[in-house]
């Protein structure tokens, strides 16, 4: 069931020039599996609320997410501080059913598509399976995540052009 609330944003790491880890304060508002996504209101001029995936979450009610820019209401998404509140809509998308990953999943993803494949990956993870995670930039330097895909021990691969 959807829940939408005024969340704050807890930290703001620019990853590259054009992608962002958002962090928010977001209790009650934790998905109820890996890939489900929330809509972001990006500020008052703005009539459409944006799509963005949970990246992850924690137990004490933190969202994380990941953000590119590809216009103006997500340029004004990555420009937020700490201490800023956003209007969120949580609670959306089916998310993936981990008991069909099978003894050796392949998760493979690119750019921002990365996001819900973090998540996914760290409840694998908990339940003892480990994936294999294929990650795909367009250059070296679009690249973005990877210090926190290593530190969960998975078995990365990174591509670009």
């Amino acid at each position: 069931m959807p829940i939408q609330k005024l969340c704050t944003v807890a930290e703001a790491v620019r990853l590259n020039e054009f992608a962002c880890s958002l962090t928010l304060e977001a209790e009650g508002m934790e998905p109820q599996g890996p890939d489900q996504f929330v809509h972001v209101k990006c500020g008052h001029s703005r009539l459409l609320r944006r799509p963005i995936s949970i990246c992850n979450w924690t137990g004490d009610g933190a969202l994380m997410l990941l953000v590119k820019v590809v216009g103006e209401g997500t340029r004004e998404l990555v420009r937020c501080v700490p201490g800023t509140e956003l209007d969120v809509l949580s609670g959306l998308g089916n998310g993936f059913d981990l008991s069909k990953t099978g003894a050796h999943p392949v998760l493979a993803g690119g750019g921002i598509g990365i996001a819900p494949l973090y998540g996914l990956a760290r409840r694998m993870l908990d339940t003892g399976v480990t994936p294999t995670v294929a990650l795909g930039f367009r250059t070296a330097k679009d690249a973005f995540y990877l210090e926190a895909v290593s530190y969960t021990h998975l078995r990365a691969h990174e591509t670009s052009q």
